[in-house]
């Protein structure tokens, strides 16, 4: 499944065009506009997955009432609370239900849903009951059942405006049609899938952009390569490789001979 969204994504991603470095460099400097302003040559989440996702209240924690919440159809949940943006602290016990969650990862991966920023609206009761909270997380850490891929548990953290929030940014690789190296007959050896940033809540995109189209064999591609908008922070190191080209698997090269 994420494979398919993988691909979708790169052939939906091939006419993006990204800022030069004196263009990013002006918006860092600029003081009008703001540099959190979203840039309209990065991408953005698709509306299609903008639910709102629905909770209520639980009351008290424990594997008994985790069972018993899945049993009706809900998935055992935590809020953290915002302290300094990074770290969570205060914790709010809500469930959510399980065929909401299981729709979202189901459409928009597994780790696109953990990157993305969603409504989460917290009733008395499902549907009608009085609303109690209504907020912006982040899903954190999503715990799926090895077998059915059904949801288990869901950790979110509150993502207000203000907030920095460190996030793992799926990457989407495009341009293997035209990439040199790959249209001699060698391969993609894919070595990261998701990079670690401090990103402003109102900024954290759907993924990541790789362009392979002019890798050669032996070329590679590191994470302070990676076009991001300027108000983001790479965590990890900018040398940490994430894709390289390289020369025929040894089965490829068996079966020639």
């Amino acid at each position: 499944m994420a494979l398919f969204i993988h691909r979708a994504l790169s052939n939906k991603t091939l006419h993006l065009r990204f800022f030069s470095q004196a263009a990013l460099a002006l918006d860092q400097s600029s003081s009008s506009p703001s540099p959190l302003t979203s840039l309209e040559a990065f991408p953005k989440p698709d509306p299609k997955y903008a639910e709102t996702i629905l909770a209520v209240p639980r009351a008290i924690s424990g594997k008994n009432i985790a069972a018993k919440e899945r049993k009706v159809g809900r998935v055992p949940s935590i809020v953290f609370e915002q302290e300094d943006g990074q770290h969570g602290g205060n914790k709010r016990l809500i469930s959510v239900q399980t065929n909401q969650i299981r729709k979202l990862v189901k459409h928009l991966g597994e780790s696109f849903f953990l990157s993305r920023v969603f409504d989460l609206e917290v009733r008395s009761d499902f549907g009608t009951g009085d609303l109690i909270e209504k907020v912006r997380v982040l899903p954190r850490k999503l715990h799926l059942h090895a077998g059915t891929d059904a949801p288990l548990n869901v950790t979110f953290i509150r993502a207000p405006s203000n907030a920095l929030l460190k996030v793992d940014i799926p990457l989407v690789f495009r341009g293997e049609d035209v990439c040199p190296g790959l249209r001699k007959g060698l391969y993609l050896n894919t070595i990261k899938r998701t990079v670690k940033f401090l990103c402003p809540a109102d900024l954290i995109p759907p993924y990541i952009d790789v362009d392979l189209s002019e890798l050669d064999g032996g070329q590679k591609l590191v994470m302070g390569d990676l076009k991001v908008h300027p108000a983001l922070k790479l965590i990890q190191s900018k040398d940490e490789p994430v894709c390289k080209i390289m020369g025929a698997r040894v089965s490829d090269q068996q079966k020639k001979k």
